[in-house]
């Protein structure tokens, strides 16, 4: 033995593992021991085989698989770098999956009594509330589709709506929460007619529990009915959209003041947009954008110039793919807010 060498308990001290995680890594091969006494079998490490142990520690401090461990200790930086990278995502895409389904289970438990209380921006909220609500239904055959939906969580609040021609989506970061995460189902007609109220508060608070559901400003409550009927997934229509073979961006006031007639086409290439009105083929106008693909694409006037008005600043972004699959509309200015709008066929 040499002065420089540590027994496994020492060692373990050092690098912040126990003795018998070094003796299962010495026995999975993953560190083994720089000396082993013949007669006693005592292991003893090198100082220098601290910065290895560390790593290791960590690697599985983050659940690595003993096998991708491997690979970050022995195959090279680059190597290590993409091994770790793609853990990170998977655990993440875990955890925000995790995240949807205690929702879920939570807002399905009425039940329970817990409380939640969230703090908004009143500005922020009332914004959210009408770029949203007027992607709500009118009609009552569906009910939950005249209601705006509300995801509560701690990281972020989700306000949809969908006619199921659009759906339309606000995220906003929340002041302060309190509470369990929880879903709300409002009528987009009373939501409305609080949006007024609500901007002129410097904060709101979105109070629900056991006794009910309600908004408040400065002490002042206002009742929020809560409607008891099941919202569509939206999230899986989120994840599920095709990757878009165009994406443009042009001037949003430019685009709508050219929307007119019942259905209109969009001829897009390279970033140029021509739109035509499809029952007499009248070209309405060309905006010069920024972009990439080609596709030509028809769309009622009406729905896509309502997802334009309730955009945010001068310009649009517009990713589209087919014309059975949405389209992307994302203010520019304002990357919480995102549309979908559904195509009209060309074709008849």
């Amino acid at each position: 033995m040499t002065d420089e060498l540590l027994t496994i308990s020492a060692f373990a001290r050092q690098v912040g593992l126990t003795p018998s995680a070094l003796r299962f890594y010495d026995d999975c091969g993953l560190l083994r021991p720089a000396s082993v006494d013949e007669q006693n079998g005592y292991r003893y490490y090198s100082p220098s085989q601290e910065p290895r142990a560390a790593l290791l520690r960590d690697l599985r401090e983050i659940d690595l698989p003993l096998a991708e461990v491997r690979v970050v200790l022995d195959e090279g930086a680059a190597a290590g770098v993409a091994v770790v990278q793609a853990h990170l995502r998977t655990v993440e895409g875990k955890a925000d999956a995790a995240r949807r389904a205690t929702a879920r289970i939570l807002a399905s438990m009425p039940a329970v009594p817990y409380e939640c209380a969230v703090t908004l921006g009143g500005a922020e909220l009332a914004s959210a509330i009408r770029q949203v609500a007027v992607a709500a239904a009118s009609t009552d055959e569906i009910p939950a589709l005249a209601c705006v939906f509300f995801e509560l969580a701690e990281d972020e609040l989700s306000v949809v709506a969908t006619d199921r021609y659009r759906l339309s989506v606000r995220k906003l970061q929340p002041v302060s929460f309190a509470g369990h995460p929880r879903n709300l189902l409002v009528h987009a007609a009373e939501l409305t007619a609080l949006a007024r109220w609500v901007g002129a508060a410097a904060e709101v608070r979105l109070e629900t529990g056991p006794s009910g559901t309600a908004l408040v400003v400065d002490g002042e409550s206002r009742a929020l009915p809560v409607v008891d009927e099941e919202f569509p997934a939206y999230q899986s229509i989120l994840d599920g959209l095709t990757p878009p073979v165009c994406r443009v961006v042009v001037d949003r006031q430019q685009l709508l003041s050219i929307l007119t007639g019942e259905t209109v086409a969009l001829d897009i290439d390279s970033g140029r947009l021509k739109v035509t009105a499809v029952d007499s083929g009248e070209s309405l106008g060309e905006l010069e954008g920024i972009g990439s693909g080609a596709v030509q694409l028809g769309f009622s006037a009406s729905l896509l110039a309502a997802a334009l008005s309730v955009s945010v600043g001068p310009d649009v972004l517009l990713e589209l793919c087919a014309v059975d699959r949405p389209v992307v509309v994302r203010s520019a200015d304002q990357g919480t807010f995102t549309t979908l709008v559904m195509p009209t066929r060309l074709d008849g």
